[in-house]
């Protein structure tokens, strides 16, 4: 396969699951601000931006942290790369450039949603549309992770989607775990409290967890086993040990000629989250454990770029 088919291929997943990882950002976002006090109202709305690492970029339009602006930038922004728009948009443009190595049921899923996106407007995202917004980008992301994985041929194309939507949803998910244990960390008094409970309870339903964590751990929610979930369960389809199974997969079918440095990260980083344990990530530090991997991740990213896609 041609660097540049692979390329937008990888990007086309990526987008796409970037924009169901932004919509549930929001869609938690917006509930904290509803329901939780004057106090937690700012830290809930900076910490979208803390995931997203795009506080300058909205900060430099000279806008205040408020939840309509937040939806605006972070949803419907056609300036912001990041942005549900921008992300289904080019998720659909990468489809159009290679229309002949995907099916037709991939392209259509990708060409109405866009359509369905052009006529959305910023009046439409207020209250209850909004979370109902969110949800149908959720939506249409699975459709698209669906109709692929049930008719694509299990070749190279399948391959660099998969490849590109694990690597994105791990490197949410730790940011998501990051920002609530590091950046949001409540005050002494607040930890095991009811504020702290609901927190992370909400971390646990930005990433489809809640009833994972119940079926699994059947106890109240604890930081620890939180992090447990989200780093090292490999049955939780969203942790990062999940994530990296699927990635080194992805990877060892590609087998490309100049993929050595890649494969070689991917497969420690997955050695890493196999073997780790739990506790000693705790007294190490869960967020510099956290800083680690996505910076390992970022690295990767960069070795994936220039050993398959023609780009360092």
């Amino acid at each position: 396969m041609l660097s540049r088919v692979a390329d937008r291929i990888y990007w086309m997943s990526r987008q796409m699951e970037r924009a169901e990882n932004m919509a549930r950002i929001l869609g938690v976002t917006s509930t904290m601000v509803l329901f939780g006090t004057k106090e937690t109202r700012e830290q809930n709305l900076l910490a979208p931006l803390t995931i997203t690492d795009s506080g300058e970029r909205y900060f430099s339009q000279k806008k205040p942290a408020t939840l309509r602006g937040l939806v605006d930038f972070l949803a419907l922004d056609p300036e912001n790369p990041s942005s549900i728009y921008s992300c289904l948009r080019l998720a659909r443009e990468n489809a159009h450039a290679v229309r002949w190595q995907i099916t037709s049921e991939m392209w259509e899923t990708l060409n109405a949603t866009w359509i369905e996106m052009k006529r959305v407007r910023r009046a439409d995202l207020v209250g209850a549309a909004a979370t109902d917004f969110f949800d149908w980008v959720k939506e249409r992301s699975h459709l698209f992770r669906g109709v692929t994985y049930g008719t694509i041929v299990r070749g190279e194309a399948f391959n660099f989607s998969r490849l590109g939507t694990f690597l994105e949803r791990a490197d949410n998910t730790a940011r998501i775990l990051d920002v609530k244990y590091h950046v949001r960390l409540p005050s002494v008094e607040d930890v095991g409290g009811a504020l702290d409970h609901y927190q992370w309870t909400a971390l646990l339903r930005s990433v489809s967890s809640f009833e994972t964590y119940r079926a699994l751990y059947r106890d109240q929610i604890y930081p620890i086993k939180v992090a447990q979930l989200l780093i090292l369960e490999r049955r939780m389809p969203r942790s990062l040990a999940a994530c990296f199974e699927q990635v080194t997969q992805a990877m060892e079918r590609l087998q490309g000629q100049h993929d050595r440095a890649a494969r070689r990260l991917a497969g420690e980083i997955f050695v890493r989250l196999t073997h780790a344990d739990i506790e000693e990530i705790f007294q190490g530090g869960l967020h510099e454990y956290l800083t680690e991997c996505i910076a390992d991740m970022h690295e990767l990213g960069g070795r994936i770029q220039k050993a398959y896609l023609g780009t360092a």
